[in-house]
């Protein structure tokens, strides 16, 4: 079960090069359900989303290079590109309601910058362990709009925009 929520940014108050980040592309060889394949590093995957928007199941098999390169020439759409920042959220920054739901399980943001067509597009996602904890998050001072239920911030949505 994947449960997250997305934002959009006003600013980001820190240097983004002291961050760990990803490289990752990934395409979709179908939307409904979503069906997507993708390289993260040197890392391979073919994922199933469920439906819904915050809170939906998901499914990730390992692939191999060969299988991904085959796989990913037969996607739909755009193909999407990345860098995706990990941001580690400390205890302080989290308000006290979404701290008390966490169990002692951190949060780390997730910084999408994406590359063209999508430039200069950048989200942040935030993964939660239980829908109590993602309703309860309330974002830092230096995200600018929840974006969770807008679907055409889902990377799937976006790999069928027309640029």
């Amino acid at each position: 079960m994947e449960i997250e929520r997305k934002f959009l940014l006003k600013k980001i108050p820190f240097d983004l090069n002291s961050c760990q980040y990803h490289i990752i592309e990934q395409g979709y060889l179908c939307t409904d359900p979503v069906v997507r394949v993708r390289r993260q590093d040197d890392e391979y995957y073919m994922t199933y989303k469920g439906k819904g928007l915050m809170t939906r199941e998901e499914y990730n098999l390992p692939l191999n290079k060969e299988a991904y390169d085959h796989l990913v020439q037969k996607a739909d759409g755009n193909i999407i590109s990345k860098k995706r920042y990990l941001i580690p959220l400390a205890e302080k920054d989290i308000n006290s309601e979404c701290a008390a739901l966490l169990n002692g399980e951190s949060l780390v943001i997730e910084l999408d910058q994406f590359a063209p067509p999508f430039a200069p597009l950048m989200l942040a996602e935030v993964e939660f362990p239980n829908e109590e904890s993602a309703l309860a998050f309330r974002m830092p001072d230096w995200f600018s709009e929840d974006v969770t239920t807008d679907p055409a911030y889902h990377n799937s949505n976006m790999s069928r925009r027309i640029i």
